[in-house]
């Protein structure tokens, strides 16, 4: 007997309960198994590849799951607007030299990625610009560079980038949500790094101190700055700059954080702007974690896998010695460096889920969460572009 393969839609309700699901999964998860504590993995990422590996094993066998992705989109913007309005001015000043230095480690780093799979590409007999399409495109840049890239790439002769992009991106958030974190405590560990006392302190969500009152405002404030963001996300797509959806969101939730340290008009609460923040957080990287298509990987042929597990040796590298030194050798040096194998290789939020941990762990690194955003969400994209385009260039 023939049976139809069963396709379950989950619509948007259903998919927040299946990310809940998952956030305390991975909340229960690292409380059980000592090993993923040991390793800073954040909870929603444990319990996020559970969901992801079991949507795996069902595809084409028994039953595949398809999600409603408005939720997560909007979870990601949302998420994103907090961490523009808890930019306050002391804390971007503190960050300043730190972000241009980062920021050119990153654009180094991309270098390094596309000069790496033209490379090994070039060992297998490929066509070099596949292993550009496995380098910064995808690592560096995320899945939503790999979409933007791809076709070019194909009408330039790599058959494929499209998907192998897509691809590569899925192993790079995959890998970064298991080894970020990992990064930055080694480097505590090794070098038995300590906290600053005369650090100011960063804003951390504690349902102790967010009363009613004040998380409405915040919630008011960020959906205000969310709605704005799309007006300004809509002028730079008018000027031909193709931007993260949330980039511009970001940018007026920190115009209004710099109105209201220097007027005090709004009275942001920052405690609960950063309590909405991590919910928006694990929630998210639940929901991007189970809509990976990880089934995609099975395409990967063993060049590609060879060349994705020397990317990931490269980067790693990079943050244990580039990264970690260019910001000072510290201890928040360290925990930047593990939100820069978080972006490096997957997405911006796995940086800040893995630094949220080590903070969490070790103590208060406010710098980190001011540094690796503006790096990771929005410079990095900048200069990745133009590095993209005169390496494909240059070597098609």
């Amino acid at each position: 007997m023939i049976y139809a393969l069963a396709t379950w839609k989950l619509n948007t309700v259903q998919a927040l309960a299946l990310a809940c699901l998952g956030a305390a999964l991975g909340v229960w998860l690292r409380r059980r198994i000592r090993l993923l504590d040991r390793l800073e993995i954040p909870a929603p990422v444990a319990g996020g590849l559970v969901f992801a590996v079991a949507a795996l094993v069902l595809r084409d066998r028994w039953l595949n799951v398809e999600i409603d992705s408005m939720l997560r989109d909007l979870l990601q913007v949302a998420f994103f607007t907090t961490i523009g309005m808890n930019a306050s001015a002391r804390l971007v000043r503190q960050g300043g030299p730190a972000v241009l230095w980062l920021w050119g480690v990153a654009s180094v780093g991309a270098v390094l990625q596309n000069l790496l799979g033209i490379g090994v590409a070039r060992a297998f007999g490929l066509n070099p610009l596949l292993g550009i399409v496995a380098g910064a495109v995808s690592l560096a840049g995320g899945p939503a560079t790999a979409l933007a890239f791809g076709p070019t790439f194909e009408k330039m002769g790599a058959a494929g980038a499209t998907t192998l992009g897509v691809a590569a991106a899925t192993f790079g958030i995959t890998v970064s949500g298991l080894c970020a974190g990992f990064v930055g405590g080694w480097l505590i560990r090794r070098y038995r790094l300590r906290p600053s006392s005369a650090a100011p302190q960063r804003p951390v969500a504690s349902g102790e101190d967010v009363s009613s009152q004040s998380l409405f405002r915040a919630v008011i404030l960020i959906g205000v700055s969310m709605g704005a963001g799309t007006l300004v996300g809509g002028a730079f797509e008018r000027l031909g700059w193709i931007l993260p959806a949330y980039i511009g969101s970001m940018l007026v939730a920190a115009a209004l954080r710099q109105i209201d340290d220097r007027f005090g008009v709004f009275g942001i609460p920052d405690r609960a702007v950063a309590a909405v923040g991590a919910t928006a957080l694990q929630i998210f990287i639940v929901m991007a974690l189970v809509a990976l298509r990880l089934w995609e990987l099975v395409h990967l042929a063993v060049p590609m896998l060879v060349l994705l597990s020397a990317q990931v040796v490269l980067t790693l590298a990079l943050c244990a010695t580039l990264a970690w030194r260019a910001m000072g050798r510290g201890y928040e040096a360290a925990v930047m460096a593990g939100g820069f194998c978080g972006f490096m290789l997957g997405i911006t939020a796995n940086a800040v889920a893995s630094m949220s941990v080590l903070e969490e762990k070790y103590g208060a690194a406010p710098r980190a969460f001011i540094v690796v955003p503006l790096v990771g969400a929005f410079l990095i994209d900048f200069s990745n572009a133009l590095i993209i385009t005169v390496m494909a260039n240059l070597f098609r």
